[in-house]
């Protein structure tokens, strides 16, 4: 069901973003305010929904069209039909039947073929979280968080499922403590956890920018399921595509395996 949130304020920003208008330092920024504005990621998320429920609504009104034009078409067939031949009451009745079960046969053949080639919203999320391959966090031997207690902590929180406090705990440290690409890097992985993928993206995006990060490999596959999350399939085909083709890049399989099975 749409949202009643009044999207009105934020509309013509929202129809700049979604439709690639913004240049890439615009859309950067957009997405800066979207993890600063509560309202203005509500607003976006209300406006991929409404967005989502007009194509629905475009199908089915294109699909009614057609089946009214069907039906016009055949009850002209049957009008030339009478003219030039006619027939006693009998046949004309036998006929119109005829007509009839044709219509039906075609109706329930095309609102079959709609019924399966239609994305299936509730199939998608599903479909995502069998090939999504979460990152398990830093290991209590790691030398990374061996002095690091806030770190280790995050890490017990996000190990065990607690994502919030994970990430609550996380965001007390500082870029100097554990290196701007970790944090950034595990802010988006706890946010993804939370299935707030639009608000992971900025962080992931910013770590796989980085070339010199260890983590810009590992960020780009997050990233990528992040766009397939947010049903951006052709952002996310190319980024898979990219991971894919990395002979380094740890997800190399993961990303191969989307790509191989076409699920995007």
């Amino acid at each position: 069901m749409t949202s009643s949130f009044d999207l009105r304020p934020y509309l013509e920003d929202m129809e700049r973003f979604a439709d690639g208008q913004l240049s890439a330092t615009e859309q950067e920024a957009f997405e800066e305010r979207m993890l600063e504005d509560p309202e203005l990621l509500r607003a976006h998320q209300a406006y991929e929904q409404l967005t989502a429920d007009l194509r629905w609504a475009a199908g089915h009104e294109i699909l009614q069209e057609q089946l009214q034009a069907l039906d016009q078409s055949l009850d002209q067939r049957q009008q030339a039909l009478t003219r030039v031949q006619r027939s006693p009451a009998t046949t004309r009745r036998r006929t119109r039947r005829r007509w009839l079960l044709a219509i039906m046969g075609v109706l329930l053949v095309s609102i079959g073929t709609w019924l399966v080639l239609r994305p299936s919203e509730d199939d998608a999320p599903a479909a995502w979280s069998r090939y999504y391959q979460p990152d398990m966090g830093l290991s209590e031997e790691d030398p990374s968080i061996s002095r690091r207690p806030l770190l280790a902590e995050s890490m017990h929180q996000y190990q065990a499922g607690r994502y919030p406090d994970a990430l609550r705990i996380l965001q007390r440290l500082s870029p100097d403590q554990v290196g701007q690409d970790t944090l950034l890097y595990y802010n988006g992985i706890f946010l993804l956890q939370q299935d707030r993928a639009t608000a992971a993206r900025s962080y992931l995006r910013r770590v796989s920018q980085q070339s010199s990060s260890p983590l810009a490999g590992k960020a780009l596959y997050h990233l990528g399921m992040v766009h397939w999350r947010n049903k951006h399939p052709v952002e996310a085909r190319a980024i898979l595509r990219q991971v894919a083709d990395d002979p380094n890049n740890p997800y190399r399989e993961d990303a191969q395996l989307v790509l191989h099975d076409n699920v995007l």
